[in-house]
């Protein structure tokens, strides 16, 4: 679904908001000697910013860019030796992977069998873990009043990627015609979780982009990969940068730094 996106992931999509990783210490009691399993890495991008918190952190994806790009990542801030990097399904746990203190999600649950993973992911954590999802805030829209540089234009970009592509939403090489599910507290709750405790770490940050940055933003999504473009790909990039041209003679876009959502599940402290 994401293959070819691992070479802009990083740099295209936004942080999530500072202090997640305090938030996640406290809430969890976290104290350097649990295990993390982080579903749906990617390359690694919340495995990483929480490894400090653990013994040992062990990253799962599907796609062998992701787990490359990661496992360069961990090797480049000193993480080598303490984090571990699958190539497999969600789908395929547990996979000989042992038990965890904490499953992470990074908006990447929507993307599985939920009920199978749900259900898979309470057989390995221990009495007492937690699942946590984490995703950007959605509600509220920040005022960008006061900043350097245009808005990034988002919607365009969005509108030229289905003039290419067409009017229904992509996501590899399937569509999405009612976007992707919701539900989620009622397939953990069936699974036999308990929760959620939300949390909201903030943002709102003032944050500068680049041209190259939104290249690498639209390239990043399942929904505009570069192989969904084909022979026509370079002219799409074309496309995108003279419109990022238009917004922003200067190539530079001023934006704000979402909040982040924390929703914690819990597993019993007397289930096996």
């Amino acid at each position: 679904m994401f293959r070819g996106t691992a070479a802009y992931y990083r740099r295209g999509r936004l942080p999530y908001a500072p202090g997640l990783a305090d938030v996640l210490a406290t809430v969890l009691e976290l104290d350097g000697r649990g295990r993390l399993i982080d579903v749906g890495c990617g390359p690694g991008t919340l495995a990483l910013s929480l490894g400090h918190l653990f013994r040992e952190v062990v990253g799962v994806d599907p796609d062998s860019g992701m787990i490359t790009e990661a496992a360069c990542q961990a090797a480049a801030c000193g993480m080598g030796t303490k984090a571990r990097w699958v190539r497999a399904r969600a789908e395929e746990l547990p996979a000989g992977l042992g038990t965890f203190s904490v499953a992470s999600f990074g908006q990447s649950f929507h993307w599985m069998d939920r009920g199978l993973v749900a259900a898979v992911i309470k057989g390995m954590l221990r009495p007492g873990g937690a699942l946590v999802h984490v995703s950007d805030l959605k509600t509220g829209t920040p005022s960008l009043h006061g900043l350097p540089h245009p808005p990034a234009p988002y919607a365009a970009v969005e509108d030229l990627v289905r003039r290419y592509l067409g009017p229904v939403r992509r996501a590899g090489r399937s569509v999405l015609p009612h976007g992707t599910p919701g539900g989620e507290a009622a397939v953990l709750a069936r699974a036999g979780f308990t929760g959620p405790h939300r949390h909201v770490v903030p943002g709102g940050q003032a944050l500068e982009r680049t041209a190259d940055d939104l290249v690498a933003w639209v390239f990043s999504m399942s929904y505009a990969a570069p192989h969904l473009f084909g022979e026509r790909c370079d002219a799409f990039e074309a496309d995108v940068r003279r419109l990022l041209s238009e917004s922003s003679p200067s190539g530079r876009f001023s934006e704000r730094q979402p909040s982040t959502e924390v929703l914690v599940w819990r597993k019993g402290l007397l289930e096996a």
